[in-house]
């Protein structure tokens, strides 16, 4: 795809499309109308056209699913508990045991319907303790890495100032992973990608992996058979703070943002990042790479299409 004649083609394998502001709601208040298919119209314009729907505890996995069944083809959903809900699994009316059954039959019947692709997002996030102790994050990390290993869905991974527990967790059961998995959202040191790459997993770049120097020194490394692309919207956008920002001349233009407040349709909302910024990400890894878009794009498609599928066939 080395010629520019052919459009540039995009997986965001991490957006919040489950999140109400997508719906035009922040914090409880219906602040603007509906936008969630001006915002996935917005993508395809660009050339997005798979997208990973992010689960992150039981509900928002089974909204994951239900996008995912509604943009059949092109939406595709995680199903897990992230690191800061883990606490969900005791609080369950059933206890943790009835909430992980509950996990599986929505994993094995959405896989069988052909909608979710990957076991996640789960992980440690020994930043946000206030959120979740340790010790519900480690117990229900492994007992849902045990359930991926039995169900053999590739891993969606959160890591956040954890990785010596992380990797401790992780080695044994990668081997009885063939498609392994990736570590979203990345943001840990250049030895930690070393490490994670060395253990066969892929890594998810958004905004927030590009924001400092040492982070664009740690995608500057990264192999690019190990490169996957997201947005993680309505999070992690490039701002015009971040060490990346000065490598966005000639980047793709964004559409207008306003305030929520004035939301006017066709525009974006300032604060809310949305996977149409995905070609921008794309642009800044090719530049601290020295290498083409094209590049990286099609690296980066045939990473996410060889270990999620996203019904395609793997080239």
């Amino acid at each position: 795809m080395g010629d520019s004649a052919q459009p540039l083609r995009y997986v965001d394998i991490g957006i919040n499309l489950s999140d109400p502001v997508f719906r035009g709601n922040y914090h409880g208040k219906q602040a603007h109308e509906d936008d969630l298919d001006d915002v996935i119209q917005r993508a395809r314009d660009v050339g997005c056209s798979k997208f990973m729907v992010t689960g992150s505890d039981l509900e928002e996995s089974k909204h994951a699913v239900a996008i995912a069944s509604k943009y059949p083809g092109f939406c595709y959903a995680t199903v897990g508990v992230h690191p800061c809900q883990a606490k969900l699994f005791d609080e369950h009316p059933g206890g943790a045991p009835k909430m992980l059954q509950e996990l599986r039959t929505l994993a094995e019947e959405s896989i069988q319907a052909g909608h979710t692709v990957a076991f996640g997002e789960i992980g440690l996030d020994y930043d946000r303790l206030f959120l979740c102790p340790k010790e519900q994050q480690l117990k229900y990390f492994e007992a849902q890495l045990d359930l991926a290993v039995e169900i053999q869905l590739p891993l969606f991974l959160h890591s956040r100032a954890a990785s010596e527990d992380f990797e401790r967790l992780l080695a044994p059961r990668l081997a009885k992973l063939p498609r392994r998995g990736l570590v979203h959202s990345f943001t840990g040191t250049l030895e930690e990608m070393n490490r994670m790459v060395a253990m066969g997993l892929d890594v998810g770049v958004n905004g927030c992996s590009l924001k400092t120097e040492e982070n664009l020194e740690v995608v500057k490394a990264l192999p690019l058979e190990r490169v996957q692309i997201e947005t993680d919207g309505p999070w992690c956008e490039i701002r015009p703070s971040h060490a990346s920002s000065k490598y966005l001349d000639g980047a793709p233009e964004l559409p207008k943002s306003v305030k929520k407040e004035k939301w006017q349709k066709g525009c974006m909302v300032k604060g809310r990042n949305e996977p149409v910024a995905i070609a921008r990400v794309a642009h800044v890894i090719a530049m601290v790479k020295g290498i083409s878009v094209e590049e990286v794009c099609e690296a980066a498609w045939n990473n996410s299409i060889r270990m999620f599928g996203l019904g395609e066939e793997y080239q």
